[in-house]
């Protein structure tokens, strides 16, 4: 993991098409900005671990675990 130290107004450049920018700093909260193509899907971790739990569980009710014989 890259971890970079910067401060308010100041930008990282992740490749050629997307600017993270700080934003406010205020006490243990950091407001970024980021510009990105459209077709860049960005989440927040929080709403990125729901959404793959609710897939996770629709696949396995699609796919209910199968019958163990002895």
């Amino acid at each position: 993991m890259l971890v970079l130290t910067r401060k308010v107004g100041e930008r990282i450049y992740i490749g050629d098409q997307i600017v993270v920018t700080v934003v406010r700093i205020q006490g243990d909260k950091v407001r970024l900005g980021i510009d990105a193509p459209e077709q860049v899907v960005i989440r927040r971790e929080e709403v990125y671990q729901r959404l793959r739990a609710a897939i996770q569980g629709t696949a396995e009710s699609q796919n209910p675990p199968e019958a163990k014989s002895d």
